[in-house]
């Protein structure tokens, strides 16, 4: 299990190329001033280095651990301070070595890994828990009130 810490959010996806770690730097770094993350990729063949870089070295070691942990080849983990997925993930998903995206989120993840003997590869993610009803009036209210306190609605 990934435990995303408090006040950080996780980006988990796949990509297919040594210059992913670059590439997803400089989409996080020009998309919104002043960002804080981490970003580590695993790669799967050559020297199967962990590469990494970032704006803020506590989220770039949180992404380096999460790779680790998780030895899959070519899956790439992001881990951004003080920024919403929402903020970043189309930049990320146009970088043209990005594959797909398994996650975004700030819930503990359940990842899913198949191991060959070879090599690690993610087979899918749970993502938090499972609902536990639907919403109420006043769920809805409270969520419509919270969207417009952080600023994504109107």
């Amino acid at each position: 299990m990934l435990a995303v810490p408090e006040g950080t959010q996780l980006i988990l996806g796949q990509s297919h190329f040594i210059k992913t770690v670059e590439d997803v730097y400089e989409a996080l770094i020009t998309s919104m001033p002043g960002i804080k993350f981490g970003v580590a990729f695993c790669e799967a063949s050559g020297k199967a280095l962990i590469r990494y870089d970032g704006s803020d070295e506590e989220a770039t070691s949180v992404a380096r651990k999460f790779a680790k942990l998780l030895g899959a080849g070519h899956c790439f983990v992001v881990v951004l301070k003080g920024a919403f997925p929402i903020n970043v993930l189309n930049r990320i998903k146009n970088v043209e070595e990005v594959v797909g995206i398994y996650c975004a989120t700030s819930n503990p993840v359940t990842v899913m890994v198949a191991d060959t003997g070879k090599g690690r590869g993610i087979l899918g993610i749970v993502d938090g828990e499972s609902p536990k009803g639907s919403e109420t009036e006043s769920d809805r209210k409270e969520r419509h009130e919270f969207l417009r306190k952080i600023g994504y609605k109107r």
